[in-house]
């Protein structure tokens, strides 16, 4: 039905006859000459009808947007003058000498012109058939195709074998919850859909596949937000007899070929890294956007013992922390602009945001600053808060003293907005590694021990000693791939010995009867010439996100779900019947 794409069509075409397929994206009538820009997946051209030809004129006429049409014609320049720089085909047209209307369509609910409304999310999700025509959409998931394709060819050149999992497996709940399928043949018994193939990519190692990957489709049922879906796409990776720096680095060459072949962009080789510690102390994040140049500075040493228990009291805790933060140029903000970001570190938990107008520093010192706070301050502090943070004339410090956790989350977090809104954000790529993080964290409600990554990840050789004698401190050999403040990939070196696992789970506070209930398979594989392996997993669909430029991975998936986790073009989640019920051995009691 088509001897070429719309969107192909170049002066290479000139005077031959084409034969094209798709929909009417705008029809013009311009003093009885139509024109149709006809589009499909690869884009858009431009066809002339004219009046001379009555029959495709008749037929162009009765054309509307988002019919679908054939068109024979032949390939002309356009006239000079006309032609259309951010086109593809701008350089050329097409003479119709035949248009046949393959389909009609009622008028769509989304506006696709390029210059229209921008429609709802609600509405471009019910209609998700239709907003995905849109030409920005098409392009997103070509690229996504494209990316998927680059990840392939890599890993199959350096003899990774694609190896599926099981979709239906069992239930072993840590972090998320799980989506429970019901079993007809076993009743009262569920299968979970997987959170990822960890313990299957782990087995697979046992079984001496040695390289594997998988794009694997994952399922959650979480709370969600902007980058969160309850399923999603990760490109799973594992392998066998490898070092964390031989896996990591291996991985970022990958990413540095796909960037490279992708998008033409060159990222650092070899990439930087930063160690958890370092990260939280100077970006107060384990994900820090590189983009963004400022940083925050520890002052409680200079806070300790002030007549102000905001700054005091977190200076003399041990889990409390005091930071500064200052900004360039930031006197100018109006104590509006101030007193709203102090809203805005509120969501974080933050109970204020202090800070100190640097006016007139180096003229005058301390009678040049400018704060509500500086009653409380002695001398000595404020020359140690203007030397550590290097303020000078027209700048702007801001403060967070809290517990640290609240501290890194909410200036961490300030710290990016003032990027974004300030406009100090660096052009390009700014990929790193983030390592040496702990093996675990208390829990806030019951003090006990969780695990930062999973169950499964190893601590590092030398601290399995600290397992018993200081869990806190405790380092393991995961590593996370970083790129402009997002996480697009982490992982692990594993547990490959059974004591190890044993000791692990017992500190997590699983008994034996639920590790053998939950994991008893890994358990039991282990003692079978376990090898030592590692691996990662990155979320394909935040990639995509980032390399095309997307505020949402929504947008580069072609069927999302909402924020709550439902589909609006099928209308699922839906009831079932009472037969497929009772099939299950199900009997439902909603809540009251």
């Amino acid at each position: 039905m088509r001897s070429h794409y719309c969107g192909d069509l170049n002066r290479d075409n000139l005077g031959q006859e084409v034969s094209l397929s798709g929909w009417v994206h705008r029809r013009r009538d311009h003093g009885g000459v139509i024109f149709i820009d006809l589009r499909d997946r690869n884009g858009l051209v431009q066809v002339v009808i004219d009046p001379d030809n009555p029959e495709t004129f008749r037929m162009a006429e009765q054309a509307r947007s988002e019919y679908v049409v054939r068109v024979v014609g032949r390939v002309r320049p356009r006239p000079a003058g006309t032609e259309n720089p951010d086109l593809a085909t701008g350089e050329i047209e097409v003479l119709a000498t035949a248009i046949t209307i393959l389909n009609t369509s009622e008028t769509p609910p989304i506006h696709l012109a390029e210059h229209g409304p921008e429609p709802s999310e609600e509405l471009r999700l019910r209609y998700r058939y239709i907003d995905l025509r849109r030409p920005e959409m098409q392009q997103r998931l070509r690229v996504r195709g494209q990316i998927t394709r680059a990840l392939r060819n890599f890993l199959d050149d350096h003899g990774f074998l694609d190896i599926e999992t099981p979709i239906l497996t069992k239930s072993t709940p840590e972090g998320a919850r799980d989506y429970l399928v019901p079993s007809r043949t076993h009743p009262g018994e569920f299968f979970a859909l997987p959170q990822s193939p960890q313990l299957f990519k782990q087995l697979l190692m046992m079984s001496g596949m040695d390289r594997y990957y998988q794009i694997a489709r994952c399922f959650r049922d979480e709370d969600l937000r902007a980058d969160r879906q309850p399923e999603f796409t990760q490109l799973d990776i594992e392998v066998s007899f490898m070092s964390e720096d031989e896996l990591m680095g291996l991985m970022e060459e990958m990413i540095r070929v796909l960037f490279r072949d992708i998008l033409g962009a060159e990222l650092p080789n070899p990439l930087p890294r930063l160690t958890y510690a370092e990260a939280m102390r100077r970006f107060g994040s384990d994900r820090p956007d590189l983009r963004v140049p400022l940083e925050l500075v520890d002052v409680a040493d200079l806070m300790a013992g002030v007549d102000f228990k905001v700054f005091a009291g977190p200076a003399a805790d041990p889990e409390g922390r005091v930071v500064a933060l200052r900004l360039p140029n930031g006197a100018e903000l109006s104590r509006k602009a101030i007193d709203d970001y102090g809203q805005f570190v509120a969501i974080y938990g933050a109970k204020g945001l202090a800070y100190i107008k640097v006016n007139d520093w180096a003229g005058q010192g301390r009678e040049g600053l400018q704060s509500p706070i500086l009653k409380f301050l002695p001398d000595s502090a404020v020359d140690g808060i203007m030397a550590r943070t290097g303020a000078v004339d027209g700048d702007l410090i801001f403060f967070g003293a809290d517990k640290a956790k609240v501290v890194n989350e909410a200036i961490g977090a300030l710290r990016v907005k003032l990027g974004q809104d300030l406009g100090l954000m660096a052009e390009g790529w700014h990929p790193l590694w983030v390592v040496d993080f702990p093996m675990f964290e208390r829990e806030g409600h019951t003090g006990r021990w969780t695990a930062l990554h999973h169950p499964f990840t190893s601590p590092k050789e030398d601290q399995l000693d600290l397992l018993k004698t200081n869990p806190g401190a405790c380092l393991s050999r995961a590593y996370d791939m970083v790129l402009n403040g997002t996480e697009i990939g982490g992982g692990s070196i594993r547990i490959h010995r059974e004591e190890v696992q044993r000791r692990v789970l017992s500190l997590l506070e699983i008994s034996d009867e639920q590790a053998e209930d939950r994991f008893g398979f890994l358990l039991k594989a282990l003692k079978y010439g376990c090898p030592p392996h590692g691996g990662l997993a990155f979320g394909l669909d935040r990639l995509v996100m980032l390399m095309t430029g997307a505020s949402s991975i929504r947008d580069v998936m072609a069927f999302p779900k909402t924020q709550t986790a439902a589909c609006l073009l099928t209308s699922a989640p839906s009831p079932v019947d009472q037969t497929q019920l009772n099939e299950l051995a199900l009997r439902i009691k909603l809540r009251p």
